[in-house]
């Protein structure tokens, strides 16, 4: 299925204003993060319509993925 692209711009302007206040980043490191996630790829290319998905679970999936990537680089 595929989203409405305005609806969807405005959807990862939450999730991204919310990961950043969660996460204490700056807007510009969440939105950096969240274009090279695997979340955005999902939700860009409508697989198993994640962006029907509400944006508290979305963030914490991109918090999931973030502390998976701050674990890789630390060993």
């Amino acid at each position: 299925m595929n989203a409405n692209p305005i609806l969807l711009q405005m959807k990862y302007a939450r999730v991204v204003n919310l990961f950043a206040k969660e996460s204490g980043m700056s807007l510009d490191e969440a939105l950096a993060f969240f274009y090279h996630s695997n979340l955005y790829q999902l939700v860009r290319e409508g697989i198993s319509d994640m962006h029907c998905m509400s944006d508290l679970y979305l963030v914490e999936d991109l918090q999931e993925e973030y502390k998976k990537i701050k674990m890789k680089s630390k060993m």
